[in-house]
């Protein structure tokens, strides 16, 4: 394994622990003690003191979009007219109003903001364009690419 530099505030325990929790967030601290060699309450504190020192945000599930009937996962590219700090706030808040938006980066490069958008299906995308991004004022220009196969998706960071 490539050897990485420590964030400051953590050492080699408090990574396998964050590794551990990574691959499955249902580890007791029974569990994650047991496989490192510790006792309970040292691998109580120190996940206590992941989450409080903002290593660990927060505890999900992650569900399978095609379960839940949502087939369709789309990366839309968005430029906007105007780029004055008011108008980018106003896009970055509607933007998180609109639940069929997963993820949102404010990008360098040709376009100003990527969106990762996960809906039923094609007519469905259509219409979140039409009705809800393409109705925003700002807009410029968007650009979709659509999934055809998710060949690699993981939330792990790599810790080395």
């Amino acid at each position: 394994m490539e050897k990485i530099s420590l964030p400051v505030g953590i050492d080699a325990l408090d990574l396998q622990i964050l590794r551990m929790l990574q691959k499955d967030a249902t580890h007791t601290h029974k569990e994650i003690a047991a496989q490192l060699g510790l006792t309970i309450t040292p691998v109580y504190e120190r996940v206590r003191r992941l989450e409080r020192d903002g290593f660990i945000q927060k505890y999900v599930a992650l569900l399978s979009p095609a379960k839940a009937g949502l087939g369709l996962i789309a990366f839309c590219n968005v430029s906007l007219v105007q780029h004055s700090t008011p108008l980018l706030k106003l896009f970055e808040e509607t933007v998180l109003s609109l639940q069929e938006v997963v993820t949102c980066y404010h990008i360098a490069g040709q376009f100003d903001y990527m969106l990762k958008i996960i809906v039923p299906d094609m007519e469905a995308y259509q219409r979140f364009i039409v009705d809800k991004l393409a109705a925003l004022d700002n807009i410029r220009q968007v650009q979709s690419s659509f999934v055809m196969t998710e060949v690699k998706y993981s939330t792990e960071l790599p810790l080395g």
